[in-house]
């Protein structure tokens, strides 16, 4: 499996991160050719993790 974050471009190399990569964040969206799988790094969710939660439904909390 290849895996590249949303926000930066890395992409997840499988011997040090894992197939799928074990600490990345991940989430389904939707997309002209149906739910896909977004990525996101270490380094971005360390970055971005306010704004992720944020984005939360109500109902997580």
């Amino acid at each position: 499996m290849s895996c590249e974050c949303a926000l930066c471009g890395r992409q997840a190399d499988a011997d040090h991160d894992g197939d799928p990569p074990v600490r990345w964040t991940a989430d389904i969206v939707e997309s002209s050719d149906g739910p896909r799988t977004r990525w996101v790094c270490t380094a971005c969710t360390r970055q971005y993790v306010r704004s992720i939660e944020a984005k939360l439904d109500q109902a997580w909390w």
